[in-house]
């Protein structure tokens, strides 16, 4: 089911600050070039992010909101550009862009972005969709003018640092990217395929954001330059920004960068184009997969559209969760392992998408599956839509929206998407409205118009040599792709806008003065029952978020049993003694809370968000999973056989391989060895009375711990905590060693996956156990340089400058009772070999020379300036709280970090590497094709030892 991103409310939020009259007054900053339009203020009784808009001259659009509740600033610049606008031909365009604006401008040097922004202690990225490019930072306040100065730089300066070699790397990292995220992914190229079959040869929407490679690999850079001179002027642009900002100050700033660039050409609305089907398209696939998977695609509205709401109502009533006719009717009875819908919504247009991957115990085909599809479309026209239906979905978008005004970053991109798409900011309230006004009428209606009776795109994958278990043969093929001929685009043909300025744009600009970051106030307490309670007051949004974490976790379990504790987590999911699994879905939907219980190590975690006006609810609802389980034999049987087949599954894909490889490696026959989700075989020996009995000894609250982030007060949340009184008992202490195993070091194990289209690859060792302040966290200082970061040695190596990966890194991972050192990439096959070299050589010569200056200082500004981001968010402020419970420290251990981060010399940094670094203690996992990668591996000099899991 569709995320929400307009629900309703009923009143300001607290992140409104201030209740005055909404206006279009006049703003008072007389800068000459900036023009006011709109300023919209909180209103009592209103959904409203208030903000001020202003244009440029050159019509770049920018929109500023103040929110002075942390010391940071939030910068998104949207383009009005995704692969929606590119040519036939020419795809992938869009987002090459994405990747070519982080590479340097004409005053910005090659990475120099990454490490800018990094070292003030921030956070960027950049997206790309069919329909627009974002590109965004999150960094402390003092930093604003730095980012701005960026962002300007590659709107109006980057062509001319855009070079052949650029180009090359770019395209090898793009192509590494779809490798990793689709050709070498199970499933990976199902939506590829049905926008082929569903949208006509040269629609837009026809070929992957992503791009065809071969398009890629046929032009040359000028293309590129070509479509960036096109699409990327600021008349096509909007910033926004979010935070601690002054608004004079800040529109100064932006005129000063910005107002000088030259307007790109006019830029018209697109044409919205829904695809129209006159017949079911069956089509069908082979992939390296473990279970088949059936999906049927209906083209219905675009994006806004009066209809799209109801459909929404209709996806979340036929497969939006336990409460669903999809889970119903192919789920809880095991016909299925997974089913869901959904209406993911385009600018130009919308689908009506039903999915379902059937289970292999019930000895249903694909076609078999399609038939109960069709007749759940049958059975709602019968049932109908529920007063429930529209009360969760309410309830959802309610709560949805209010968890995205919980960062400052959610409320700019709100306000970005807006202008992007309306040109109204404030749409939210007329966002509001379309989906409180669906009536039961309004879903049956585009039921009629949409699903009964109309034509789909129906898609089968199925393991390879499989094919008789597609849902029908095929009777669609794809017209061939029109390709154009060799790049006509030259240096000569680009027509280029050079901005004039007044100031030297050379100069990087001067960060202000560092503000202020409050550590939380917070408070403890232990409960008569042994909760160990954590909490904090963050009054930004009427929400309250838990976390309860219960010493229940895999490392309290037999190795031959592993994937008991994920077991329990599914059960305790499920139906209690008062009501069924779908009564407990249905009451947590209409109160808009989400409860998960999850299994990891230590604990069985149970995470908790809610509205603060249904905590008490929500709680009592926590209460009754926890102390009234049903444990119901069907329902253990169907999760029991789920897994199973997830195990099953979970061996096709290669990161998972060579993680799991890599933990077996390193660590002795203990249950650490084994995955927390279990695997086929330990799977198989789990009763439904061995979970009984591990509820019964473990899942007590004695010695839990309890993280609390809410807007109430402290008197008010003791009092919501009675609801776990009758909550008694002790479990067993956690009794476990894990010696370092006597596997052999230097060599490397081959795990083999047929034709592989990326290998992943794991190096590393057992290492030190998790400290605060100790040697575990000062080598993670001295890792930052190394592969701690985008612009670490490693992944500046292996990405930016060989293109033989989407992203390479190293780093320290532990808990108190194990831990290890880690590089890892996924890699492009054919680059298998020379990315070892590269890992080794970059491994080797930090242990042997050390760091640099240069890095010293990068490292301690990066890391001391990001105080800013660690509090914002009640998800940041629990995870910040469960350490400090989890170690029982004061929280002036963050002052002490500081301390070490600043002091640290680089001799101790360089005596760190030489003592963890050392390439002769460390194994190497490789998950590839093993007919290609073992003459190769073995010609490096290894010992390539074949290893299965």
């Amino acid at each position: 089911m569709k995320k929400w991103t307009m629900p309703l409310l009923l009143s300001c939020l607290a992140a409104c600050q201030q209740t005055t009259d909404n206006g279009n007054t006049q703003n008072n900053l007389n800068i000459a070039g900036v023009n006011f339009v709109e300023q919209v203020k909180a209103q009592t009784g209103k959904t409203v992010i208030p903000y001020q808009k202003f244009t440029l001259d050159n019509g770049l659009t920018v929109i500023l909101h103040q929110d002075a509740s942390d010391p940071l600033v939030h910068v998104d610049v949207t383009y009005h550009v995704g692969s929606g606008r590119e040519e036939l031909g020419k795809s992938g365009f869009a987002h090459f862009f994405e990747h070519m604006m982080f590479q340097g401008s004409e005053n910005v040097g090659d990475e120099q972005h990454f490490k800018l922004v990094t070292e003030a202690g921030g956070t960027m990225n950049g997206t790309t969709n069919s329909d627009r490019t974002n590109y965004f930072q999150t960094v402390p306040a003092n930093q604003l003018e730095k980012m701005l100065w960026l962002e300007a730089d590659r709107m109006g300066f980057l062509l001319d640092a855009v070079t052949q070699e650029k180009f090359e790397v770019q395209r090898e990292t793009v192509k590494n990217e779809r490798g990793q995220r689709i050709d070498n992914r199970p499933y990976g190229r199902l939506n590829e395929r049905v926008s082929q079959a569903l949208y006509p040869a040269g629609h837009p929407y026809s070929w992957p954001v992503i791009g065809y490679m071969e398009d890629l690999n046929r032009v040359n850079v000028n293309d590129l330059k070509a479509f960036f001179l096109r699409w990327y002027g600021p008349n096509n642009a909007t910033i926004t920004i979010g935070g601690d900002i002054d608004v004079k100050q800040t529109m100064a700033l932006v005129k000063k960068y910005f107002g000088s660039i030259p307007r790109g050409p006019e830029v018209d609305m697109p044409e919205k184009k829904p695809a129209t089907l006159t017949a079911d398209r069956y089509i069908s696939m082979e992939d390296n997969v473990h279970l088949p998977l059936i999906y049927m695609s209906y083209p219905t509205v675009s994006v806004r559209h009066e209809d799209e709401a109801p459909l929404d109502v209709l996806s979340s009533i036929l497969g939006g969760g336990k409460t669903s006719l999809l889970y119903k009717n192919l789920v809880k009875n095991q016909i299925a392992v997974q089913a869901s819908v959904s209406h993911p919504c385009a600018e130009l247009a919308c689908t009506f998408n039903l999915l379902a991957l059937p289970h292999p115990v019930s000895g249903k085909n694909l076609a078999d599956i399609e038939t109960i599809i069709r007749d759940t479309l049958k059975e709602f026209e019968q049932r109908g839509v529920q007063d429930d239906d529209l009360i969760k979905v309410k309830a959802d978008m309610e709560a949805n929206f209010i968890y995205g005004l919980q960062s400052v970053a959610g409320k700019v991109s709100q306000l970005a998407a807006n202008e992007t798409f309306t040109g109204n900011p404030n749409y939210i309230e007329q966002d509001i409205a379309r989906y409180a006004n669906v009536t039961k009428e309004d879903v049956m209606r585009v039921f009629n118009t949409y699903i009964k009776g109309q034509h789909a795109v129906i898609m089968s994958v199925v393991p390879k040599g499989k094919r008789d278990l597609i849902a029908r043969v095929d009777n669609f093929t794809p017209p061939k792709r029109a390709i154009t001929g060799a790049s006509q685009t030259s240096a000569d043909d680009l027509v280029l806008r050079k901005a004039t300025d007044n100031f030297d744009r050379s100069v990087i600009p001067a960060a202000g003065a560092n503000k202020a970051v409050d550590v939380p106030s917070m408070w403890q307490k232990t409960l008569g029952n042994g909760i160990k309670v954590l909490a904090t007051q963050s009054t930004e949004t009427p929400t309250t978020s838990m976390l309860l974490r219960i010493p229940a976790g895999h490392y309290y379990t037999d190795k031959d049993k592993a994937g008991l504790v994920a077991l329990l987590a599914s059960m305790l999911n499920e139906s209690t003694t008062k009501r069924s699994a779908e009564q407990m879905s249905n009451e947590l939907d209409k109160l808009g809370a989400s409860v998960y219980i999850s299994p990891s190590d230590q604990y069985l975690n149970v995470n908790i968000n809610a509205l603060t006006k249904n905590i008490d609810a929500t709680l009592a609802l926590v209460n009754e999973k926890l102390l009234a389980p049903a444990f119901i034999e069907s329902e253990f049987a169907r999760n029991k056989s789920n897994a199973i087949q997830g195990a099953i599954n979970n061996k096709k894909d290669a990161g998972y391989l060579a993680s799991t490889a890599y933990s077996q490696l390193l660590h002795s026959d203990n249950i650490a060895a084994l995955p927390i989700s279990g695997t086929e075989t330990t799977l198989a020996n789990i009763s439904l009375n061995d979970v009984k009995a591990f509820y019964q000894q473990q899942v007590k609250p004695y010695n839990a711990q309890l993280i609390v982030v809410s807007n109430l007060e402290k008197k008010a949340v003791e009092n919501t905590l009675n609801v776990f009184n009758d909550w008694q008992g002790k479990g067993k202490e956690l009794a476990i060693t894990l010696p370092k195993p006597d596997t052999k070091m230097g060599v490397i194990y081959l795990v083999n996956k047929d034709q592989a289209a990326q290998s992943a690859i794991r190096i590393g060792k057992r290492s030190l156990t998790q400290d605060i302040t100790g040697e575990y966290y000062q080598s993670y200082l001295m890792n930052f340089p190394l592969g701690g970061a985008f612009n670490s040695r490693i992944n500046l190596n292996l990405r930016e400058d060989k293109g033989y990966t989407y992203g390479a890194r190293s780093g320290f991972s532990a808990d108190k009772f194990a831990g290890f050192f880690t590089a890892s990439a996924e890699v492009r096959a054919d680059a298998t070999d020379k990315s070892i070299v590269e890992f080794v050589k970059e491994i080797d010569r930090y242990a042997t020379s050390g760091i640099s200056r240069e890095e010293l200082t990068f490292m301690r500004n990066a890391i001391n300036q990001k105080d800013a981001l660690k509090y914002e968010t009640p998800s940041a402020k629990l995870g910040f709280l469960a350490q400090i419970l989890e170690h029982d420290l004061s929280p002036d251990f963050v002052k002490e970090r500081a301390a070490i981060v600043e002091n640290i010399s680089a001799e101790q940094i360089n005596k760190l590497a030489k003592k963890h670094l050392q390439l002769s203690e460390m194994l190497m996992v490789v998950v590839g094709d093993e007919k290609t990668l073992k003459p190769q591996l073995e010609a490096l000099g290894y010992d390539v030892i074949n290893y299965s899991i």
